[in-house]
């Protein structure tokens, strides 16, 4: 019999893992956040302490609160709010380019169309 990690490996996609758990959930959240709860459910496995001690039943039950917990985050906010990926922990998401930095690039693309 495979164990629960090995059935794991063979998931490939949100979807997959929230039939494989038996969790509901709704098609347009999923579309727009599945990176976002993956993460999100990964990094609770990382934080969620006795896993390893879990038999394979308890270990099952653990993994479905944890996804279904992932989920829920996401219906209830979003991907900015919920800051999972770097590009949204680093300034709120939005990027910062110096004015001297725009003017150089500017001068640098009216040197080459002479040229």
């Amino acid at each position: 019999m495979d164990s629960l990690t090995d059935r794991l490996k063979a998931l490939s996609s949100a979807e997959d893992f929230f039939a494989f758990f038996a969790v509901p959930f709704d098609e347009r959240v999923v579309q727009v956040n599945r990176l976002h709860i993956l993460k999100r459910f990964y990094q609770y496995l990382h934080k969620s302490e006795g896993l390893s001690g879990l038999g394979e039943i308890e270990m099952f039950k653990r993994y479905r609160e944890l996804l279904a917990q992932a989920y829920e985050d996401f219906v209830q906010s979003t991907p900015a709010r919920e800051k999972v990926f770097k590009v949204f922990q680093d300034a709120d998401g939005t990027q910062h380019v110096q004015l001297a930095s725009l003017r150089d690039s500017l001068a640098d693309r009216r040197i080459q169309r002479a040229a």
